[in-house]
């Protein structure tokens, strides 16, 4: 049975799931790493430039830390030269349409930051 409050009502819950996605995709640099993978593949250099503003420790740890969460995957070419690239799997673009509905609804509804 659930618990009543003080006005009367329930109380207002989040979402579990919903809760753990904000959690996850809300750390600095997540979704943004995310959103800026829906390009296409890209180097370490062409994502901190893309990005700007992320050290090089910070960037490894969240490319790190997506790719144990199966959303990005890291690509090695033995070369010569060797090269590594970064690309969405299956679950990281199964984030796009989210992101994508997302980044038109910030167009028009929130206001530039004055960083921007």
């Amino acid at each position: 049975m659930s618990e009543i409050s003080a006005t009367g009502h329930e109380p207002r819950t989040c979402d579990d799931a919903l809760r753990r996605a904000f959690g996850f995709l809300g750390k600095r640099w997540n979704g943004i790493l995310i959103a800026t993978l829906m390009n296409g593949p890209a180097g370490f250099a062409e994502l901190r430039c893309a990005i700007g503003g992320i050290s090089d420790s910070m960037l490894s740890n969240r490319l790190s830390e997506l790719a144990e969460a199966n959303l990005v995957e890291r690509l090695v070419d033995p070369g010569p030269p060797v090269s590594v690239s970064y690309r969405l799997t299956e679950s990281g673009q199964a984030l796009m349409p989210s992101l994508t509905a997302l980044t038109a609804w910030a167009w028009e509804n929130l206001p530039p930051s004055a960083t921007d």
